[in-house]
């Protein structure tokens, strides 16, 4: 190889488990109440609430990542999470029972950036500050944490290009985009557009909900069908995810020469991909810097403090504008790039990548030997 049921019951399941877990943090968990900002170096409350976890980032890095780092700055502070699981009325509800138990500040990360336009305006009104993660969201946001997301689709359109060589002008690629309802998904894609419209032939393109594996394979089906086996020269797939229903959808359909995937997040799973050769290459985004940065705004925003010092620049929304924000720099990472990114950074260990089936390409990667 070359190198959901009824929604009304979700909602609720969703709500109970939450005011569950409230309930059992115990003093720790007690706010300042009524969405007041705390002052001094005391305890308050903050509402971590994520969109989804088909990606396996958000509960296995960045929500331990967000916890750590909150405790560190704040001992007496107290995190309350929920995840939508990729339903807008449940994050909607969620987020009224995190106002309901008077949390101080709210890191969200929105399932779609419109719809929960009036749950920030609710918790605006009820004197709790929104920082939005990993994308934005409409409504008077107090600030941002989240990577140059067009720089994200450019690295990965630029190795695609990379890998497809001199003759890329000739070739043809296939793109698997995320879902078109955030800003970050947006600019994803349009970034990749930047690096590849003009210079290489764009013979399909999807636009995937739900971030999910198996609409990618089956819509990698369909582009094969449609194209040929021997008529897609690369795929754009915009995360791990999605690479790894693309190459379900190639090995089933005996596809040779194999062509260029790329990917996002750096997943373990992507990270054997990438040694196995069935990946090109993903990017990592170093979770622990963006929660950290998430962490800080929220905890100087519930002792009433300014993001100055934390916030280099500004983003605007059609709502929102000057909207503190922190914009970190995405890394891509290839085979040779494995030991410098994910490895040092203690994303994962040796141990944890290299698995017999990936084990001479981790010796010839120099990550064993």
């Amino acid at each position: 190889m070359r190198a959901y049921g009824c929604r009304t019951a979700v909602v609720a399941a969703a709500a109970l488990s939450l005011a569950v877990s409230l309930a059992a943090c115990g003093t720790g968990g007690e706010s300042a109440g009524s969405g007041a900002a705390a002052s001094g170096d005391g305890g308050f409350t903050v509402g971590l609430l994520f969109s989804q976890i088909v990606q396996t980032r958000w509960e296995q890095f960045d929500k331990p990542l967000i916890e750590k780092k909150v405790k560190e700055l704040c001992a007496d502070c107290a995190v309350e999470y929920g995840n939508a699981e990729g339903d807008v009325a449940t994050q909607q509800q969620l987020v009224d029972t995190l106002i309901n138990k008077d949390v101080d500040v709210l890191i969200l990360s929105a399932v779609n950036f419109r719809s929960l336009r009036s749950a920030v305006e609710r918790a605006h009104d009820a004197g709790i500050p929104v920082v939005a993660y990993d994308g934005l969201v409409e409504g008077p946001v107090s600030g941002y944490v989240s990577f140059d997301n067009e720089r994200v689709g450019k690295l990965q359109g630029e190795a695609l290009l990379k890998a497809l060589g001199d003759k890329a002008d000739e070739r043809r690629i296939v793109m698997m985009n995320g879902p078109q309802t955030s800003p970050t998904n947006v600019a994803f894609k349009k970034g990749a557009l930047s690096a590849l419209e003009g210079k290489v032939e764009i013979g399909k393109t999807y636009d995937i909900q739900g971030w999910k594996q198996e609409s990618a394979h089956a819509d990698m089906v369909r582009a094969i069908a449609a194209l040929g086996a021997d008529g897609i020269d690369g795929v754009y797939a915009a995360n791990d995810g999605l690479a790894s229903g693309v190459i379900s959808a190639l090995k089933a359909s005996s596809i040779d020469p194999w062509p260029p995937v790329t990917g996002q997040d750096a997943d373990l799973a992507a990270v054997r991909n990438i040694l196995s050769g069935d990946q090109y290459m993903s990017v990592y985004k170093p979770f622990k810097a963006e929660a950290d940065a998430a962490a800080e705004m929220a905890v100087a925003l519930g002792r009433g403090e300014k993001l100055d010092d934390i916030a280099r620049t500004a983003v605007d929304t059609a709502t929102t504008k000057n909207i503190p924000a922190v914009l970190l720099d995405p890394v891509p990472v290839m085979v040779d790039d494995i030991k410098d990114t994910v490895v040092k950074d203690g994303v994962y260990t040796i141990g944890q990548i290299c698995t017999p089936k990936v084990a001479s390409a981790c010796e010839k990667a120099g990550l064993t030997g």
